[in-house]
């Protein structure tokens, strides 16, 4: 974290997981709606939106920081709720289709877990969405969901976190003037 005065910046959120499991996501969806779905549908809209939501909620949230941790709080945690609609798009379909849901121990499951986190995933991921069964497609988004949400809530308790161990703005403001104060003025009591 870079410090200048009392606003703190979180650097680029672009380079942390949870962002790029969240452009997979979005991404991913978009291929999802426009294989499986009827264009016409309203569950197309609300899927996009769900899925850029978490992404957008996270840009925007670490951005917020600067001068509201409380805001960065709450917009994670609209990314986080935004991720819970989606995956129950997804379950939906599963249900609606007569599809399975992979769960526990199942097999598959358990490879795609391990699979999602790879460098040939990464690489690959759109080339997979375009020729995946949908049965395939919606647990691979299933899992990347709960994969964002474990990672998301990871970061609202190191957010929480911070706002216990810095506070917020207002105090940080009050603190870099009276700093500044008695620098100028050279060291004096501060209880006044």
């Amino acid at each position: 974290m870079q410090t200048e005065g009392f606003l703190n910046h979180n650097g680029d959120v672009r380079n942390l997981v949870v962002y790029k499991v969240s452009q997979q996501i979005s991404v991913l969806t978009e291929i999802f709606v426009r294989r499986f779905l009827p264009l016409s549908s309203r569950t197309v809209g609300q899927m996009q939106q769900a899925a850029r939501s978490c992404k957008q909620n996270i840009v925007e949230g670490s951005k917020a920081a600067v001068t509201s941790k409380e805001t960065e709080i709450k917009l994670t945690n609209v990314a986080r709720a935004s991720l819970a609609e989606l995956e129950e798009d997804y379950i939906d379909y599963l249900l609606f289709n007569g599809l399975e849901r992979w769960v526990g121990n199942h097999v598959r499951l358990q490879q795609l877990r391990v699979y999602v986190r790879t460098q040939a995933f990464e690489e690959e991921y759109i080339q997979l969405g375009q020729r995946l069964p949908a049965e395939d497609f919606c647990n691979l988004m299933i899992t990347l969901v709960k994969q964002a949400q474990y990672l998301l809530d990871r970061m609202l308790q190191v957010q929480e976190q911070r706002f216990l161990e810095e506070g917020g703005i207002r105090e940080a403001m009050s603190k870099a003037r009276r700093e500044a104060r008695n620098n100028r003025n050279g060291p004096q009591d501060n209880r006044k």
